[in-house]
């Protein structure tokens, strides 16, 4: 990225504040980007967690595969699912506070009787698939905000400061340069006028 400025004190001035401006905010992004890249850790070791106990049920739930045919599907559904919003180091993310399922009444005596067992592990895939869901949502908007926040990182590291950096030092010798010449100037036109002062008194 080029930078653009002018050889003059006021460009000067300006580069010196974007750059105090960049240099100022480099360490929260830093460590923005380090609680980040935490928090996607987090999520995908809790996606991962999610995901072992939800086929450990599916296990329980085919090992009565040969039941499910007897069982009326219109006895649970979801009714409702809360998800809550939270903030972690500026993002925005998911999480689930309650699903809320509605449970049709069944006579106990003429039901089999594994049918309360069939309801409640059919309430625990449904939360925990829900679970693992919003945790791999959760995961994405991390991770997608923490490449976000690497690539500003990244930019103000390797781009912008090196930039500002040596756009001031071509600013200082420029006026230094100019500054030399124009004290060089200064002393051949004082040895002149000397010189003709002293040649006007001969």
């Amino acid at each position: 990225m080029a930078i653009k400025f002018q050889y003059n004190k006021t460009s000067l001035g300006e580069l010196g504040k974007q750059l105090k401006m960049r240099q100022k905010a480099l360490p929260t992004i830093k460590s923005k980007e380090s609680a980040l890249r935490s928090e996607v850790k987090k999520a995908k070791d809790s996606a991962a967690d999610y995901r072992r106990r939800l086929e450990a049920l599916k296990g329980e739930y085919d090992y009565m595969v040969s039941l499910w045919g007897e069982f009326d599907s219109d006895l649970l559904r979801i009714s409702d699912v809360d998800l809550g919003v939270r903030k972690i180091a500026g993002v925005r993310i998911p999480e689930l506070e309650d699903v809320r399922f509605e449970e049709k009444s069944y006579d106990l005596f003429s039901s089999p009787a594994w049918f309360a067992d069939g309801i409640d592990i059919l309430k625990r895939l449904a939360r925990l698939g829900l679970e693992f869901e919003v945790y791999n949502r959760r995961m994405e908007l991390l991770d997608f905000a923490r490449r976000k926040t690497t690539q500003k990182v990244n930019l103000y590291e390797k781009v912008q400061i090196p930039g500002y950096e040596d756009a001031i030092r071509k600013i200082k010798r420029f006026m230094e340069d100019e500054e030399n010449l124009s004290k060089s100037a200064q002393k051949i036109v004082k040895t002149k006028q000397q010189a003709a002062g002293e040649g006007a008194m001969l």
